[in-house]
C-alpha cells in the first residue's frame, strides 16, 4: 500500500526521450490526454488512472475498491463473465484492471484493427459492470484466501503494523485488501457505490502509445470514459505521521525475522528532491554498491538483501527500508542501519559515490522507454505527479545539477536517525 515508491517512478527517464514526441490531446468532452505515436506496429497501448484508489474506502467498508476493481472484467452490459472473457480474447485485446492505494489502473492493449470493437468492450466493463452476485461470491473468496495467507505471511504482517503505526484511522493507516471481516460483510449495493466513487471523470489521468493520432485518440476518449459519473467520492485528507522513534516487536515463529524501518520522507516537488534521490541510490538502491547493501551483506553477512527507497503518496510521504534476517543476527543488522544512518547524515556521499550514482541514474534512464506499454505507463505516472510534459527530455539534467554541497545539505536534512523506527516480525534475541 504504502509502496508507491518515489524511486520507481523517477527512474523512468529516458535518454532516447528527446526522440518521443508527446502531445497533449484534449478530446471534444473535455478529457486530457498524452499521446506518443508510433506507427511502425499496428497496436496501441493506453492506459488510465483514476486517482483515489482504495483510500477511498470508509473504515467499515475497506476493502470495497480493491474488490469491486477486481470484478470489472467479470461481466458487464449484456455479457456474463465467460462471455465478457470470450470476446475480449476474439478481439486478441488485453485490459488489465488494478486497485493501489491512491488510484485505479486500467491497462489496455489493443490491435489496430480490432480498436472499435476494443473500445466498445471496455466501455462495458467501466460503465456498465454488471457485478453479478455470484461473481461477487467466487471473487471475495479469492480475496478472502489471499487475507487468510497474509496473516501468516512476515512481510505482510510487518508492513500492515509499519503502516498501522505511522498512520492510524487515517485510510494509509490500513491494508486496500480490506479485513477478513469487512470483506465478509460488503454487499453488492456497497461494490456499486464504490464503483460510483472511485471511476468518476474529475479524477481521470489518460495515456496512450502506439497506432494511434490525436484526431483519433479524442473521440475515442469521450466514447470510452464520457458517461462515467461527473465527480466521485471525495479524496482522503493529509495523514499526519504519527510514527515514534524506537522499536516494535512482533513475535511471530519464523526463522527469518522481517525488519521494515523508516521515518518522515520528503515532498516530490520540493527543491531538495533530486539531491534526495541521488543520496537514497547511493545508499539503500538496490545495486550491490550501495552503502546498506555493502555493510549489511557483504562485509558482514547478516543479510541476503537490504534496500531503502523514498516513498511518495498523495497525502504523505515516508523514506523506508526493509530486509530480512535470522532472528539471532537482527540486532547486530539494526545497530549497523543505525550507524550507516548516522554516517551519511554527517558525512553525505564521496566524490565518486556522487559521480557513479550519477552515471547509473542517468544512463540507466532511457532504458525505461522500451515500448508502447511502458512509455503509456510512464507518461501517465508523470501525470498525476504534476509532472511538466517536457520532464523526461530535463530530468538528467536537474540530476547533474546536484552538487556535493546539496548532497551534504540534503542528507542532515533527510537523514534522521534519532527518528527512525524499527519494526520487527519474528523472534529476535539481543534487541
Amino acid at each position: 500500500m504504502i509502496r508507491a515508491v518515489f524511486a520507481a517512478f523517477l527512474a523512468l527517464t529516458l535518454p532516447a526521450y528527446a526522440e518521443i514526441q508527446i502531445k497533449e490531446v484534449v478530446s471534444p468532452g473535455g478529457i486530457t490526454a498524452w499521446l506518443v505515436e508510433d506507427h511502425n506496429i499496428p497496436f496501441t497501448a493506453l492506459e488510465i488512472q483514476f486517482r483515489g484508489g482504495t483510500s477511498l474506502d470508509a473504515p467499515e467498508k475497506r476493502g470495497a475498491v480493491n474488490l469491486m476493481t477486481a470484478l470489472l472484467e467479470e461481466g458487464a452490459a449484456d455479457l456474463d463473465s465467460r462471455a465478457f472473457a470470450e470476446a475480449r480474447d476474439a478481439l486478441a485485446a488485453d485490459f488489465t484492471f488494478d486497485s493501489g492505494t491512491d488510484s485505479v489502473g486500467v491497462s489496455v492493449r489493443f490491435l489496430t484493427e480490432n480498436r472499435d470493437e476494443a473500445v466498445t468492450l471496455l466501455r462495458k466493463a467501466l460503465v456498465e459492470p454488471r457485478f453479478d452476485q455470484d461473481a461477487i461470491d467466487r471473487v471475495r473468496e479469492q480475496v478472502l484466501s489471499n487475507l487468510r495467507s497474509n496473516e501468516k505471511d512476515p512481510d505482510t504482517l510487518a508492513a500492515n503494523a509499519f503502516d498501522a503505526l505511522a498512520f492510524g484511522s487515517h485510510p494509509y493507516g490500513s491494508t486496500g485488501d480490506g479485513t477478513i471481516d469487512t470483506v465478509t460483510k460488503l454487499t453488492r449495493d456497497d461494490i456499486l457505490a464504490a464503483h460510483q466513487g472511485a471511476l468518476a471523470r474529475d479524477r481521470i489521468y489518460v495515456s496512450a502509445a502506439g497506432d494511434i493520432t490525436a484526431e483519433e485518440l479524442g473521440p475515442l476518449l469521450d466514447t470510452l470514459l464520457g458517461d462515467l459519473p461527473a465527480t466521485g467520492t471525495p479524496l482522503p485528507p493529509k495523514a499526519d505521521l504519527l510514527l515514534p522513534p524506537g522499536q516494535t516487536v512482533i513475535d511471530f515463529p519464523t526463522p527469518q525475522a522481517s525488519v521494515l524501518f523508516g521515518h518522515v520522507g520528503i515532498p516530490r516537488d520540493d527543491p531538495d528532491f533530486f539531491a534526495a534521490f541521488i543520496l537514497n541510490e547511493a545508499f539503500g538502491g538496490g545495486r550491490f554498491t550501495a552503502r546498506l547493501m555493502s555493510e549489511v551483506r557483504e562485509k558482514r553477512g547478516l543479510t541476503y538483501g537490504i534496500g531503502s527507497y523514498l516513498v511518495g503518496m498523495d497525502q504523505a510521504e515516508l523514506f523506508m527500508g526493509q530486509f530480512s534476517a535470522s532472528n539471532d543476527k537482527v540486532a547486530e543488522a539494526i545497530a549497523v542501519v543505525q550507524a550507516e544512518w548516522a554516517r551519511i547524515a554527517t558525512e553525505g556521499l564521496t566524490e565518486q559515490e556522487l559521480a557513479d550514482t550519477k552515471t547509473y541514474l542517468t544512463g540507466s534512464y532511457p532504458l525505461r522507454f522500451d515500448g508502447n506499454g511502458r512509455i503509456a505507463n510512464i507518461l501517465v505516472g508523470m501525470q498525476m505527479d504534476d509532472m511538466p510534459i517536457d520532464y523526461a527530455a530535463t530530468r538528467n539534467a536537474k540530476i547533474e545539477a546536484v552538487t556535493m554541497d546539496d548532497i551534504k545539505r540534503v542528507a542532515q536534512r533527510i537523514f534522521l536517525p534519532e527518528a527512525l523506527h524499527f519494526v520487527i516480525v519474528g523472534q529476535p534475541t539481543g534487541l
